[in-house]
């Protein structure tokens, strides 16, 4: 029985995982204003418009923000790890700390969205340098705001963009002293550190 229960929440956590990263990319392309003519886009918008169509009745945007899928992206982690806890240890705990441990997580998986876009960026300009493939164009779309302040700190060294370095530093340092200080301090369980 326990490996069954390890099994579903193994399952668990990489489907909720999957979706949670969709709806807070759902977010992520608003932030950044990117083209939802892309195909990538237009997978997204439809992924998450069933849950998204009724909360953004209750839920207004703000400061230009959409705000709902924000809030949906903090309820799916949300019920993420109440699942996950009740299949470990048959609870799912306070309601406030789950609530918590959920922003804690949102929070990192916001950062790691473009740590990792950056990541493919970087290869990217390796690869195939100028590449109008529609994967390409939304890592670069993601990529640009959160280079912008770094290109301004950092001159262009002669066609070599160090930016993405700094960015790198900052996002690794972000999570390592708020992000994993958090999770310590909240008493998150190792099981949904996983998670984040």
């Amino acid at each position: 029985m326990i490996g069954l229960n390890t099994a579903a929440v193994y399952v668990l956590q990489t489907l909720g995982s999957l979706y949670l990263l969709i709806v807070l990319m759902r977010f992520v392309l608003q932030l950044v204003r990117a083209n939802f003519y892309n195909p990538l886009c237009q997978f997204v918008v439809k992924a998450t418009q069933p849950l998204l169509k009724p909360l953004r009745r209750i839920i207004p945007s703000l400061f230009g923000l959409d705000m709902s899928s924000l809030v949906l992206a903090i309820l799916v982690q949300l019920a993420l790890m109440a699942l996950t806890l009740l299949l470990t240890y048959g609870t799912t705990g306070n309601p406030l700390q789950l609530l918590i441990w959920s922003l804690i997580g949102v929070t990192a998986l916001f950062l790691n969205i473009f740590f990792f876009a950056m990541i493919i960026s970087v290869i990217l300009s390796w690869v195939a340098p100028g590449s109008h493939n529609p994967g390409a164009e939304l890592v670069n779309q993601i990529c640009e705001p959160a280079l912008a302040p770094f290109r301004r700190i950092v001159p262009n060294l002669g066609g070599l963009d160090i930016s993405p370095i700094l960015a790198f530093m900052v996002l690794k340092l972000l999570d390592m002293l708020v992000i994993n200080n958090l999770a310590a301090m909240t008493m998150m369980p190792e099981i949904l550190r996983v998670l984040i």
